[in-house]
């Protein structure tokens, strides 16, 4: 199925798109909005409600996207979220600590629709988040999923993804971390452009 997802920009000229992959049903509602390993905490939980849908807007209509979307057809079936790591709480996380100084970008979230599951938009996800990475100047990109050794994760922290994804994208495991999520360890993995 891959071959017929496309993987595009998550601009504000696709904001609904974005609203139906990270925004709550109830506009009102204090959800995530694929904010919270994007901003300081303090800020995401000084943020209410529509304050939340208003951020991720702001971050749409940067330059440079917060993330990819994945779609078959014209129906919208996923999200990736990719930053420099730099703009990201994870650069100052003492669990995931950098490997190196290159200034990489990170895949931080990746979430598919029901429905859509199992059938390899993750796949793509990774590899357009990576590619959109490269074409925005990252020297690498880097991820922090389980490495749940092919048992079930949980849907709640499956946002992470999983290192076997990854790696099918051309990632390769470069460092350990403290962190866990689902009760599995969390990995570094990084795909460096030549």
């Amino acid at each position: 199925m891959t071959s017929e997802v496309r993987i595009l920009p998550a601009t504000a000229a696709r904001f609904d798109d974005v609203a139906v992959m990270v925004g709550p049903k109830n506009p009102g509602a204090n959800v995530c909005w694929c904010l919270s390993h994007r901003l300081p905490a303090k800020v995401h939980r000084e943020l209410q409600g529509t304050e939340r849908r208003d951020a991720m807007l702001e971050l749409c209509r940067r330059d440079v996207a917060p993330g990819v979307l994945a779609y078959v057809g014209d129906e919208v079936v996923g999200w990736a979220a990719v930053a420099p790591r730099a703009e990201l709480p994870v650069a100052r996380s003492r669990k995931i600590p950098p490997v190196d100084d290159l200034p990489v970008w990170s895949i931080i979230c990746v979430r598919v629709r029901p429905g859509h599951r199992g059938q390899g938009v993750s796949h793509a996800l990774v590899g357009g988040a990576a590619e959109y990475a490269r074409t925005n100047g990252a020297p690498a990109v880097e991820a922090y999923p389980v490495d749940n050794r092919g048992e079930k994760v949980d849907l709640t922290m499956a946002f992470v993804g999983v290192r076997s994804v990854f790696e099918a994208a051309g990632f390769e495991m470069v460092a350990t971390t403290d962190a866990v999520a689902g009760g599995f360890p969390r990995v570094v993995v990084r795909r460096t452009f030549a």
